[in-house]
């Protein structure tokens, strides 16, 4: 970290005192020394939970210190004595800052009380540096003059970013609204991990046990198999155990005859934070709520969704709304002929009962296997887990070069993560890759990748980046490797796309090197799930776990044709559930909120049909109501999809999935020149027009 030495002289006692308690720790913390691991990875096997609190307290005494020099400089705001040392700061904290991966990817009661003590001290930090005058006046300064300070162009932009987290903080407001806003982010910080401490809570605490060996009709073996061993690990030897984890309760939806049953683990399902006991979510979203339309009027916005969508690409709500119903109607009007087709089905059966939510995985199946020959049982073989990674990394390596090699002597925070070395075509260290892939009791539920360390650059030198996928995929069961089912195939790619994104930011300022558009940011992701499905890339890894047989033709030929299957139904889940977020964030009303009231209002207004739910109801929608940052943007994915669909279609249009030429700009305008531009202006430098929401609703099979 670069050293403020000319900066410190009117704080030098200050500074002084703080590194010395920092040498007095570092003996017995590691999270406060250099890491001595291979690539200063952190130190997972030295790192006790004891080490947190004492780290993160040291880690904002050394910011304070760094900022009050920068404050307190003598010499006239610039770019070099303002900008650059403020973007440098906080070393400690970077470093302390696993806590927050270990927390939600392998979390403890111990681990939880922690982030509780935790939350408020960090809230508390970084308001008093958000709202930091002095600070603000120099940052301020620097912007008002940046365009005759001879800058370039990522200097300006880090200049202007810096400037407006600050202005969108609350910064240039008087002192009686910073307060108030200082109140409203301490306060939401302890909502947002209530909310998720609730969930998870929610989700571990109910389990599907049958004794009778009669109600498994219909499961496959696998799935069975999975479920003994569920019952084994929570001391039921000769039961079967059905969690709400997806890899349990989706194939149970899928296969299981027992109507009962599966309404029941799927009622458990949809009710998480809604059954009115100490782990209910509805009060914490009402509070939620109004402090965030508080928060955005203070700011001088409408509404919430205002205040956040003004920083994407989309820029109003009202763009969100007309996009998303572009893409509702035509969603809803094939989601209603596929429940049709299912009705059908269950009265050519004498069924003699309506088709309900959670019906819908079983007789979409049905139906697949009756209209195309295929169902989720003929594929898993040829997708076990190891293989769907190798595949991934020919993927990486055809379009970019890039070779992973496993390492044993990187410290892993959990047993099952595997690590990786990730190198270019030349042998050059690029970044570590953590893999954590199995559901667990401490991890929270879904997919995400992160970076426990980011590429960035000090004193000229390049720090390589440490990223972590995290999945919830299904476990191996006896002598079976774990086989993954087509749509965590297909997540694993997503999220290796956001891997290659933390692995080729390049920018030369910590704020820009990967700063995107929170409805850009899936772009990278959601990209890389197209190759998965291609055939040429498909004769590459989906091979038979006993056989080693490549996945035939035919099959093949099944996935493709089945592509546009049951996408009504994946559509409008989604878009009623991005809907529900927009109505949340634009609401007039947030006094005496009734979730569930406001929940049902929201659908019927936009006509969802009763055997469909939004794909996540309120009270588990940790995608806006946690510390996430799609909160008002949870439309991101499908916004992203218009682009993927067409940055896609310009490697098909060329006749060469790896085409060399597209991928170098893709690599280079998308995924390592976030510092230079905005969203749109990169993808035009990639593609050269605009895309058109045709190629989605083309992927999709809804034109």
């Amino acid at each position: 970290m670069k050293k403020l030495t000319l900066l410190v002289i009117a704080t030098g006692i200050v500074f002084s005192s703080c590194t010395n308690q920092v040498e007095e720790l570092k003996g017995e913390n590691p999270l406060l020394s250099e890491f001595k691991t291979p690539f200063q990875v952190p130190p997972f096997d030295l790192i006790d939970t004891t080490h947190f609190i004492p780290a993160f307290k040291a880690g904002i005494k050394q910011a304070e210190t760094e900022i009050e020099a920068i404050v307190n400089n003598s010499e006239e705001a610039s770019f070099e004595n303002t900008i650059v040392p403020y973007d440098q700061t906080g070393e400690i904290l970077r470093k302390a800052s696993v806590f927050y991966s270990l927390n939600a990817a392998n979390t403890t009661p111990t681990l939880q009380k922690i982030a509780r003590e935790l939350t408020p001290i960090m809230s508390a930090h970084r308001n008093e540096v958000g709202f930091n005058q002095g600070l603000f006046a120099r940052i301020k300064s620097v912007y008002d003059r940046k365009e005759n300070l001879g800058l370039n162009q990522e200097q300006i932009r880090v200049v202007e970013k810096y400037y407006c987290d600050f202005e969108r903080n609350g910064a240039a407001l008087p002192e009686e609204q910073r307060e108030q806003l200082k109140a409203i982010n301490e306060e939401l910080s302890m909502l947002t991990l209530s909310f998720s401490e609730n969930l998870l809570a929610e989700t571990n605490g109910y389990k599907l046990v049958i004794e009778n060996e009669e109600d498994l009709v219909g499961l496959p073996d696998g799935v069975i198999s999975a479920a003994a061993e569920n019952a084994n690990k929570n001391d039921m030897a000769g039961k079967w155990v059905f969690t709400l984890q997806k890899p349990s309760w989706i194939p149970f939806l899928t296969y299981s005859l027992k109507r009962d049953l599966r309404e029941q683990i799927y009622k458990a399902y949809y009710n998480r934070g809604d059954n009115n006991n100490k782990n209910d979510n509805k009060n914490i979203i009402a509070d939620i709520v109004k402090l965030r339309d508080n928060q955005a009027k203070l700011l001088g916005f409408g509404n919430y969704a205002e205040y956040v969508i003004d920083n994407n690409m989309a820029k109003t709500p009202e763009n969100v709304y007309k996009f998303l119903n572009q893409v509702w109607e035509p969603a809803l009007e094939v989601a209603k002929k596929e429940r049709d087709e299912m009705q059908q089905m269950i009265d050519s059966e004498n069924g003699d009962f309506k088709l309900q939510s959670w019906d819908w995985w079983y007789y979409s199946e049905k139906l697949r296997k009756q209209k195309f020959d295929l169902d989720e049982e003929q594929l898993k073989p040829y997708f076990a887990l190891e293989n769907v990674r190798e595949g991934i990394f020919h993927v990486a390596n055809k379009l970019y070069g890039l070779k992973f090699e496993k390492r044993t002597d990187i410290p892993v925070y959990h047993e099952e993560v595997e690590a990786f070395e990730v190198k270019d075509a030349d042998n050059n260290h690029v970044a570590i890759l953590y893999i954590d892939c199995h559901p667990r009791s401490g991890k929270s539920g879904g997919a995400w990748c992160g970076a426990m360390r980011s590429g960035a650059y000090e004193n000229g030198k390049k720090i390589y980046p440490v990223v972590y996928i995290v999945q919830n995929f299904t476990r191996p069961t006896g002598d079976k490797p774990a086989l993954l089912s087509w749509d965590e195939t297909t997540t694993f790619f997503h999220e290796f796309g956001h891997a290659l994104h933390n692995f080729f930011a390049d920018g030369q300022y910590r704020r820009t090197s990967r700063d995107v558009p929170r409805d850009f940011v899936e772009l990278p992701s959601q990209v890389m799930e197209n190759w998965a499905g291609e055939a040429e890339v498909l004769k590459e890894y989906a091979k038979h776990y006993e056989t080693g047989e490549v996945i035939p033709d035919e099959l093949i030929e099944k996935i493709q044709k089945s592509g546009h299957f049951n996408q009504g139904f994946g559509t409008v889940e989604y878009v009623a559930a991005s809907l529900l977020d927009l109505d949340w964030h634009t609401t007039k009303n947030t006094e005496n909120i009734d979730v569930n009231a406001f929940e049902k209002a929201a659908m019927d207004k936009i006509g969802l049909i009763d055997e469909i739910i939004p794909r996540y109801r309120s009270t588990y929608f940790a995608h806006i109501f946690t510390g996430s940052s799609y909160s008002a943007g949870y439309y991101a994915y499908l916004w992203a999809e218009v682009l993927d669909a067409d940055a896609f279609n310009a490697f098909k249009e060329s006749g060469d999935l790896f085409n060399q030429e597209l991928a170098a700009k893709f690599r280079k305008h998308v995924l390592s020149e976030n510092h230079l531009g905005d969203g749109m202006e990169q993808y035009l430098k990639f593609r050269g027009k605009e895309p058109s929401i045709d190629a989605l609703l083309e992927k999709r099979g809804l034109k």
